[in-house]
């Protein structure tokens, strides 16, 4: 295997945008592995909590059950707990969610998976 400093005297070595490229592009796919191996997997039945990136601020710190995911995977339904339903269906910055009065765990569609935090362990663990 090169070392890195043989790895980048060869790109410096490139004079083809279309070479340059192609390297930028391998470079970048390995990246998206790398760290799709150190990300768990969410799939629906796991429990959770919205982290704080998440917008709009009600929703954050909520905890729930992970629902079905988008054709994709890149966003997931989120049915919110019984104390996080209260929590949203009380919270004074809630413009969005009409959580009706009656519901104990309300679903909240489309979060995006990176804002999901897992809270239980993986059954192959």
């Amino acid at each position: 295997m090169p070392t890195l400093a043989e790895i980048r005297a060869f790109v410096g070595g490139l004079s083809e945008v279309g070479a340059l490229v192609a390297v930028q592009e391998a470079a970048a796919a390995r990246l998206v592995e790398l760290d799709a191996a150190k990300r768990p997997e969410i799939f629906p039945g796991r429990t959770g909590r919205i982290n704080t990136t998440i917008t709009p601020a009600c929703l954050r710190r909520l905890t729930g059950t992970v629902g079905k995911p988008n054709k994709t995977g890149s966003r997931f339904d989120f049915v919110l707990d019984e104390d996080s339903t209260e929590q949203l269906r009380h919270d004074p910055r809630n413009t969005r969610f009409t959580v009706p009065e009656g519901e104990k765990r309300y679903r909240i569609p489309k979060v995006p998976a990176s804002c999901i935090q897992l809270t239980d362990t993986p059954a192959d663990s």
